[in-house]
């Protein structure tokens, strides 16, 4: 099956002479590959390279039009007109019998809780490459939507992805040295989202999260989602009402205040990634719409759960304070950052860096969003990347896509909205509630109770450290080393014994001083009371030890 699976991928790519783009050494495998296919597409010399690219994907179904919109959000991977004409893939595929839907759905779930759907509509709502989806409602007159697996897409997929990694590294293997694509870590990229997506519990668990961080949102919905019915291919979540974001039409009728929605979009954005650690990584106009109740304060609706992504809390951070020097435009600032956060070497030139980063950015200040094309931005970038060697963090991928599908967002909505002059006091307001001095010290009294228990320990831990250190004495000298060390251990209680009691003392004043909490005494805050009775307790447990 493989074998002729590989034949059909050979064919097409040599049918829209993809071959001839990679630009191979000499005669051999590229051409070679060519006669598969000798004649080629009708109409091949008045496509572009994106355009033969888009339609050999297509061409090869469901599995490859994933690869292809996973590439179009990577102008660093893939030359920039090609990302462009991937970025109209459509993952509209035929749908599946509804026999094969109740196959799973019966697969998935005991026959009492299949009882539990008063009705399904056979006619599917969206047929994708992954998923399909039908409208159904529950015996409790709940309207909800089951989402289930096609059937056999798991090892369609596997087999697919096995191949392209051969086909990667053959492929790179022939490559002219001066391309720059390099085909294995394109692959490599895919297979790291494409697997999230084959397991919709993990999309329920996902959209539960950003619900939970959303509680009674104005500006953000997301379905409610029923757990009884969630495995492992298949889900039941809320059926939503509204208008799709790609339907501008629909939005002017219903009067929605679009000025207003691409605003809220940004928003959305800085609070998932900074506030909460947590987003939405598909947010492409299909995923996206608009609750039309309240047209002047409109409320965004997401679907689609199946990649979303975080930081790690470090950069987050970096991002975080990278984005607000460079909307105070501080190229020196942002280049220093880099360094910092060590995405660029250390010995990196400050000076020739800050040069470059005002080259690239300052053009875009001040601008009209419908001006800006993040995604060339993104390509010279990247280009700088290679002359500072920048390491790209694997992390950043998804944050990357998802800030290209907010400028198409913006751009859609509003032409005329400036992304800096909003995302400025956005991000300032979310850093001052979440790493300013108050968090800070909040944090801090949480972890007190640890910090004060794990010091009592150190001067053991200290000890049974350096004593590893020391090669074994002689019998009478180790008698008289033990009696020296007995002595400082009992002068090194009694300092720590001090020290504790001083140490614990000035904690439950400044929590007497800090702490505006509730009090059991009616005088003193919980808080204080507590540590005043661990340093007491503390204290008796090393006096006890003496």
């Amino acid at each position: 099956m493989k074998v002729f699976r590989l034949i059909k991928i050979a064919h097409t790519l040599a049918a829209y002479r993809i071959t001839n783009l990679a630009a191979g050494k000499g005669i051999n495998f590229f051409k070679i590959i060519n006669l598969l296919a000798p004649i080629g597409k009708p109409g091949l010399k008045d496509m572009t390279p994106g355009q033969r690219v888009r339609g050999a994907l297509e061409s090869l179904g469901p599995i490859f039009i994933k690869l292809g919109q996973t590439l179009s959000t990577r102008p660093d991977l893939i030359p920039v007109e090609v990302a462009k004409a991937l970025e109209k893939l459509q993952d509209d595929v035929e749908p599946i019998s509804w026999q094969q839907t109740r196959s799973v759905v019966r697969d998935q779930l005991p026959e009492d809780m299949i009882s539990q759907f008063e009705s399904v509509d056979e006619q599917p709502l969206a047929s994708a490459s992954i998923a399909q989806v039908h409208a159904a409602k529950l015996t409790n007159g709940d309207d909800v939507v089951i989402k289930v697996l096609r059937p056999g897409i798991t090892q369609k997929i596997k087999r697919d992805v096995t191949l392209m990694h051969a086909l990667a590294a053959l492929a790179k293997k022939h490559l002219n040295p001066g391309v720059q694509v390099d085909p294995t870590e394109i692959v490599e990229e895919f297979e790291k989202t494409i697997y999230d997506e084959l397991d919709l519990q993990r999309e329920a668990a996902n959209a539960s999260v950003l619900r939970k961080n959303f509680p009674h949102s104005k500006d953000l919905y997301i379905p409610k989602i029923y757990w009884d019915f969630c495995k492992q291919k298949m889900l039941v979540q809320e059926r939503i009402h509204g208008i799709s974001i790609k339907d501008l039409a629909g939005l002017d009728a219903a009067g929605i205040n679009r000025a207003k929605l691409a605003e809220k979009g940004i928003k959305i954005f800085y609070t998932q990634v900074f506030r909460d650690n947590f987003f939405h990584a598909d947010m492409h106009p299909g995923n996206i719409f608009i609750n039309p109740d309240n047209p002047e304060d409109p409320q965004i609706i997401l679907l689609d759960f199946g990649i979303c992504g975080s930081l790690p809390k470090g950069h987050r951070v970096d991002l975080a304070n990278n984005f607000m020097a460079f909307f105070k435009q501080d190229y020196r600032r942002v280049a220093e950052l880099h360094i910092e956060a060590g995405w660029v070497p250390a010995d990196t030139n400050l000076e020739d860096m800050e040069s470059a980063t005002r080259t690239i950015c300052e053009p875009y200040m001040a601008r009209p969003i419908e001006e800006i094309s993040f995604g060339e931005v993104m390509l010279k970038t990247f280009q700088m990347a290679k002359r500072f060697k920048l390491i790209i963090q694997p992390e950043l991928i998804l944050l990357q896509k998802t800030l290209l599908n907010i400028e198409g967002l913006g751009r859609q909505l509003y032409p005329q909205l400036d992304i800096w002059q909003i995302s400025e006091p956005i991000l300032k307001d979310i850093m001052r509630r979440h790493y300013g001095p108050e968090n800070s010290l909040n944090k801090f009294k949480e972890s007190l109770p640890k910090l004060i228990e794990q010091a009592t320990e150190m001067p053991q831990l200290l000890h049974q450290l350096l004593s590893q250190q020391v090669k074994p004495l002689p019998r009478h000298l180790k008698m008289e080393r033990q009696q020296r060390l007995l002595k400082k251990q009992q002068a090194a209680r009694q300092d720590r014994l001090a020290l504790l009691t001083v140490g614990g003392l000035i904690t439950t004043a400044l929590l007497y001083t800090l702490d505006e909490g509730s009090s059991w005494l009616g005088f003193m805050p919980n808080s204080a009371v507590i540590t005043g009775v661990l340093t007491l307790w503390l204290g008796w447990k090393s006096l006890s030890k003496n």
